[in-house]
């Protein structure tokens, strides 16, 4: 017991300083609010009025992807480096939570976390194509020539 009262009595300078030092300052530290003292300070650009845009939820979601597989990787270690001491138990074990995390991979991408771009619209196309290909459509209606305004038209022989 006597090796452990050192730290017994550093824990309990260190409580008691931090707590003298709350209650000093608060007691003597004058209280003077302003707005340029209320004001959020962020490495030294103005805060705008505007309301701050938010992330994206899939963010957080690839976040919390590329951790898991951290995780998978630390889990997996010291089956690789010690497979006999750990046996099929660790086998097991290893391939269930691989599983589990596979399968949460496979909902998260299907629910569209890692789809990042602007959505992609396609143009549903009916049985009805006499609009998209027709004899009108030539290509001198349907090219735009960029600069050929005001310029002769030369025919090629």
């Amino acid at each position: 017991m006597g090796q452990y009262l050192p730290i017994l009595a550093l824990t309990v300078l260190a409580t008691l300083f931090g707590v003298l030092s709350l209650v000093a300052s608060r007691l003597l530290a004058p209280n003077r609010g302003n707005a340029a003292k209320e004001a959020p300070y962020e490495c030294g650009i103005v805060p705008s009025r505007d309301n701050p845009q938010r992330f994206p939820v899939s963010f957080y979601i690839v976040a919390m992807l590329f951790i898991m597989f951290d995780i998978e990787i630390i889990f997996v270690y010291p089956y690789a480096v010690d497979r006999e001491f750990l046996g099929s138990y660790g086998f097991f074990e290893m391939l269930t939570f691989s599983s589990i995390f596979f399968v949460t991979f496979v909902y998260v991408v299907a629910r569209g976390a890692l789809d990042w771009g602007p959505l992609k619209s396609g143009r549903r196309v009916d049985g009805n194509l006499t609009e998209v290909v027709s004899a009108n459509r030539t290509v001198s209606s349907t090219v735009r020539r960029v600069g050929s305004d005001g310029r002769e038209t030369e025919f090629a022989a």
